[in-house]
């Protein structure tokens, strides 16, 4: 019992002074490692939480050589962010550059397989901005930090319609009917058409196989809008850090 009790004071003593040493730690590494945790700084924090976990949660585990630990660790993480600002290339090595997810309303999908994000993950990103149709993306970009950030084409920007006290219309939800080459029956029939109309109206945009479509979106005006699985036509901008 005195061996128990022993171990639960050692215990709590290692939080009491590892909780604040990490506070003043993640505070000196800077608001880049806890807010936008790009990938080296995340691999920082998965360190810094496995060294903490094994002090805690085993007494065995000698307690100043984990407290040295975290602050060579914070002061390494911080000589590095200061490498970065000084030297892009360095930057570059310990980060991922930008890619570009949506180009003039179109789904890249080399893009979106390189970086192994699915068509769900894109439009639930959307829709969290308040987009509910690509057609009104001019160019998406997935930073280096996993966030999405969205350039609207011109006329989707709604902030002029206001200043110039022009009624808006009444937006219309796109929702998938197809994915990947295959039909959502639901879908068409809530929006009460077919798989022929469906077929007609690609056929209209020049798609002969529904195989070939990696995302065809429709709204309850019946507007259309197709992505390729290979789209040839399009000219991606290059956006670095």
């Amino acid at each position: 019992m005195i061996e128990f009790m022993k171990e639960m004071l050692i215990i709590l003593g290692r939080i009491v002074t590892i909780i604040p040493l990490l506070l003043f730690m993640t505070l000196f590494m800077g608001k880049r490692a806890i807010g936008e945790l790009p990938v080296f700084d995340f691999l920082i924090i998965v360190i810094l939480g496995a060294l903490v976990e094994a002090d805690i949660a085993d007494p065995e585990v000698k307690h100043l050589p984990t407290v040295l630990s975290i602050i060579s660790i914070a002061i390494f993480q911080r000589i590095v962010a200061n490498w970065k600002l000084s030297n892009r290339k360095i930057g570059r090595l310990l980060t991922f550059e930008p890619t570009v997810v949506i180009h003039d309303g179109k789904l890249l999908v080399k893009n979106l397989k390189e970086i192994r994000y699915s068509i769900d993950n894109i439009l639930q990103m959307l829709r969290e901005k308040g987009i509910f149709d690509l057609n009104e993306v001019q160019t998406a970009v997935i930073e280096a930090n996993g966030a999405l950030s969205v350039l609207k084409k011109a006329p989707n920007i709604e902030v002029t319609r206001e200043d110039m006290n022009i009624t808006k219309a009444t937006s219309s939800l796109s929702i998938p009917a197809v994915v990947e080459g295959n039909i959502y029956e639901d879908v068409l029939q809530d929006v009460n058409v077919d798989a022929s109309w469906l077929k007609q109206q690609l056929a209209n945009q020049g798609v002969d196989d529904i195989k070939d479509v990696f995302l065809a979106s429709i709204n309850r005006n019946l507007e259309l809008h197709v992505s390729l699985k290979n789209e040839s036509n399009i000219t991606i901008p290059q956006i670095k850090h």
